[in-house]
Order: C-alpha cells, then sequence, then structure tokens
C-alpha cells in the first residue's frame, strides 16, 4: 500500500454530489456533501454551549441543511442563501426530510451524529412554531 502525501490529499476534489427526485418540487435537485469547514459552521449554528449548559436550537434544521447543500449543478454554487432559510421551512416536510437525509450521508454524519446534537442539551428549544422540543 502506498501513502498519500499532503499534496495528494489537498488537490483530490473529494465532495460527493447526488440528484435527488423531489416530486413535491415538481424536479430534481443537486446535493452536495459538507466540507469539514462546512460541517463544522453547521453545527456551530445548532449546538450554543456556555459553561457546563448545552442549548441546541433545532428550529428549523432540515431547511438550514437543504439551503446549505442544494447547489446549482453547472456551478456547485449554493442555490439557497441562509436568508431563504425561514421560506425554504415552510414548504413539504416530506421533500425536506428527503433531500436533508442525502445531504446528511454526504456530509458523513449518521443518525448518531445527529442524535449526539440533541442528545446533552437538557434545556427546551422553542422554534415559535408551538411545539417544544426535550
Amino acid at each position: 500500500m502506498a501513502f498519500l502525501t499532503k499534496d495528494q490529499i489537498l488537490a483530490v476534489d473529494d465532495r460527493q454530489t447526488e440528484i435527488v427526485g423531489v416530486p413535491e418540487w415538481g424536479g430534481d435537485v443537486l446535493v452536495q456533501g459538507f466540507t469539514g469547514i462546512e460541517r463544522d459552521a453547521f453545527e456551530a449554528g445548532v449546538v450554543t454551549q456556555k459553561g457546563k449548559n448545552t442549548t441546541v436550537n433545532l428550529n428549523n434544521l432540515r431547511a438550514k441543511m437543504v439551503a446549505r447543500s442544494v447547489v446549482d449543478p453547472e456551478s456547485h454554487k449554493r442555490l439557497f442563501t441562509d436568508a431563504d432559510v425561514q421560506g425554504l421551512g415552510k414548504k413539504s416536510a416530506a421533500a425536506l426530510e428527503r433531500v436533508f437525509d442525502v445531504a446528511r450521508r454526504l456530509s458523513g454524519m449518521s443518525d448518531n451524529d445527529v442524535e449526539e446534537l440533541t442528545k446533552n442539551s437538557g434545556s427546551e428549544t422553542n422554534d415559535d412554531s408551538g411545539f417544544v422540543s426535550q
């Protein structure tokens, strides 16, 4: 087995993409997995830690991930900005879940990773929708 050099590793385009059919929206979208930096930024936007207290903001979680992972098929630039998250969150939950699942998988996030984000929060998060998650 040959070992890779730093230059070889840094030169590889290793981001995965996948076309996802979204019949609720009338077509397909291209989903691109996060880079390490993007995943860390996403997680940092969901979890806030102050001392021993960890607060998890699950508000519009799926729309946030979808907005950051759906890209233009030619430029591979994001289709949605962070300002679009609220509008995207008003779309079909089934459609968001389908795209979210692919984005999560392509970004190397398992079900356990998502559970870990929420497991030890110990605080309630109210998302103004009438739901409170524990």
